[in-house]
């Protein structure tokens, strides 16, 4: 799912590895919820996660599935690979992708204000993208351009058919000039940009493809984080804080892991000649504020925080039962918007049967691990993984810090996925 293939390839071609719907009716929780899980179906998924922890891939980890009243919450494994200190509930982890749905909630939520329109061109808030050129071919010179058929509109943007993303060809000459941008690699918090200077370089730049035309991965979603801070007037953290974050009680999600919590945060690794090493210099990278907070990758995050913005998706409500997203909205994030042949082309990226909404995965077709047609979420390269099953009622994620290395997810991942289907009763 999502970023396997995209770091698989990277990793080919670079020499080192990057990361990377049907609605519920009325959004209200179904009947099925009040089922809940089966015992014997917990005590599966619960053995599952011990045994591939038991195999140190990963060494740790915390996983979450939840239905109706029921949260079920296993922290397994180690801090490290050296087994101490243990993995506790409230373990910090790297989202990576898994950042992408909570940028597109704060576009959503600023069409409701009425400081963004689903349909607008961006110019008025990124005038440096106004009047694009288009590459006569994604390997071609960057001079070799033909003018944009039409501006790039937001839907564009969520969508990731703005005409700029991951292109896997290295001798591309866009691929070089794109190499150190956010959005075109591996997350980088230690980027060398502020939203403006990255604009400017982003500007700078010809569109790969025509406006609408293909599904392009990632760079949408830290453009989306630019306008949302641009239409908002606040910086992105503190619109996170304000509307997202402080009223879903996400109180260790963040775009840095501060000092009083450093201890908190769990030892990434990826995997190397068939063992796994620590994944330097990335580690450390989260421990201060970024100058660019990237809305594609940058967050950190506990399993009962992304728990709570799960449910959230399911109502559109607080915990206190304030409104902060319609009905209207969440549909329209959870459907489907690409066509068959922009599903094909993002194929390596989205994973089979899967399509992708307004800045999130919609699955159209049962995958190869069981998530079922309706179900939406994302997955985060760093080794994290987020599906909600309206449907079902179901949410279930499972976060680790073992980066995926291969368009296979690892077992522990798919292990998780059919044992939240088989645990429900």
């Amino acid at each position: 799912m999502s970023e396997f293939a995209w770091m698989s390839r990277r990793h080919a071609l670079a020499g080192t590895v990057a990361v990377a719907g049907l609605a519920a009716c009325g959004r209200k929780l179904p009947e099925a919820r009040k089922v809940g899980f089966s015992d014997t179906g917990l005590a599966k998924l619960e053995a599952d996660l011990k045994a591939n922890v038991a195999k140190g891939q990963p060494p740790g980890l915390v996983a979450l599935v939840a239905r109706g009243g029921q949260t079920h919450i296993w922290p397994v494994g180690a801090m490290t690979l050296e087994s101490k200190p243990p993995v506790h509930r409230d373990t910090i982890f790297r989202l990576a992708s898994m950042t992408k749905p909570i940028t597109s909630v704060a576009a959503m939520m600023l069409i409701e204000d009425g400081k963004l329109k689903l349909d607008e061109p961006i110019d008025r808030l990124a005038p440096e993208l106004a009047n694009r050129r288009v590459l006569r071919r994604m390997d071609g010179p960057l001079d070799d351009t033909v003018p944009a058929a039409r501006p790039i509109t937001l839907e564009d943007v969520l969508s990731f058919r703005l005409g700029w993303g991951i292109d896997f060809n290295p001798e591309a000459p866009f691929v070089k000039a794109s190499a150190e941008l956010p959005g075109f690699g591996m997350p980088n918090p230690a980027a060398p940009y502020s939203p403006d200077s990255w604009m400017k370089a982003m500007g700078a730049l010809p569109l790969q493809a025509q406006p609408g035309e293909r599904w392009l991965y990632t760079a949408g979603s830290n453009l989306l984080g630019v306008l949302v801070a641009r239409a908002s007037g606040r910086p992105l953290e503190a619109f996170f804080q304000e509307r997202i974050l402080g009223p879903l009680g996400m109180k260790d999600t963040a775009f840095h892991c501060p000092p009083e919590k450093k201890d908190r945060l769990i030892t990434g690794y990826m995997n190397q000649d068939g063992r796994l090493v620590p994944f330097e210099p990335y580690n450390d990278m989260f421990l201060k504020a970024p100058s660019f907070p990237a809305g594609d990758s940058g967050l950190v995050s506990t399993a009962d925080d992304y728990g709570a913005f799960a449910k959230f998706m399911f109502t559109g409500l607080a915990p206190d039962g304030t409104r902060l997203l319609s009905d209207a909205s969440l549909k329209a994030m959870t459907a489907n918007r690409l066509t068959p042949e922009q599903m094909k082309d993002g194929e390596m990226i989205l994973g089979a049967g899967r399509g992708w909404g307004l800045g999130l995965g919609v699955q159209v077709a049962t995958s190869p691990s069981g998530v079922q047609p309706g179900a939406y979420g994302w997955d985060g390269g760093f080794g994290t993984s987020w599906f909600n099953d309206p449907a079902k009622g179901l949410s279930a994620i499972l976060l680790t810090q073992r980066v995926f290395d291969s368009p296979d997810p690892p077992p522990v991942h798919k292990d998780f996925w059919r044992d939240a289907y088989g645990a429900l009763g």
